[in-house]
């Protein structure tokens, strides 16, 4: 039997990504927040899961992760044991003799999880906290342009953004669709890009974005059968790129 020692709390949300059962759920997790370099390194610390204190253990992550990136950039894989990395490039090449463009093809990093993070998988114990409550939720985006899944943005290219109760509604002037960048700075989306406004479903064109990454957020007052008195926000819990 496997030794629990880890619990994560999840809620159901209706499962909007497949058409065959319209009674189904997923699992989606509660989680508190995200934690930093920092943050890991001061836990490990307070139960003692490091020999060192947080502020070094903090620095040489730093000083692995610049090393990891720079080793990554000159296309080498990495193992590390809890996460492999590696360089991708998407994007079709019309003959033998084409060359890479960077407004034709692109290139991504991808991270999996490693043989040592897997062993870990059994001594998970899950809570399922029941079905979530009414608010408006984002389960899923995907760039059309390069048909990547919660990840990459391109810019004046469309984005569907899967989820439940996300059409915008209503005539408070907070309603919309955003793009949050490093600095807090919120881009909206000009209604006249929004190419579909369902409950489940959006389908944007997204705005000119500079590089850089950015938290999407969907603000609406959309309510099964009604227009909430004041709008909601809805944040996507996965960081998206542009490149």
């Amino acid at each position: 039997m496997a030794n629990i020692l880890h619990k994560v709390k999840a809620y159901l949300y209706d499962n909007v990504l497949t058409k065959d059962n319209p009674n189904d759920f997923i699992a989606r997790t509660a989680s508190e927040r995200s934690l930093s370099v920092r943050d890991i390194c001061e836990a490990a610390e307070r139960r003692g899961g490091s020999d060192v204190p947080a502020a070094a253990m903090a620095h040489a992550v730093e000083l692995f992760h610049k090393e990891m990136a720079y080793q990554l950039c000159d296309g080498f894989a990495v193992n590390t044991g809890y996460y492999t990395a590696g360089t991708t490039i998407r994007g079709v090449f019309e003959s033998a003799t084409d060359t890479f463009d960077s407004k034709r093809h692109s290139i991504l990093f991808q991270f999996s999880q490693g043989e040592k993070l897997r062993a870990e998988i059994p001594n998970i114990e899950i809570n399922i906290l029941g079905v979530a409550d009414a608010s408006a939720v984002i389960l899923q985006v995907k760039d059309v342009k390069t048909g990547t899944v919660n990840d990459v943005l391109t810019p004046g290219r469309n984005l569907i953004i899967s989820g439940s109760k996300i059409k915008i509604t209503g005539d408070d002037p907070a309603n919309g669709i955003y793009f949050v960048d490093s600095k807090q700075q919120r881009i909206a989306v000009d209604p006249s890009d929004y190419v579909a406004n369902n409950p489940s479903e959006l389908i944007i064109v997204i705005p000119d974005l500079p590089a850089g990454t950015y938290t999407l957020e969907v603000v609406t007052q959309h309510s099964h059968g009604a227009v909430l008195k004041q709008p909601r926000t809805a944040s996507f819990d996965k960081p998206l790129s542009v490149l």
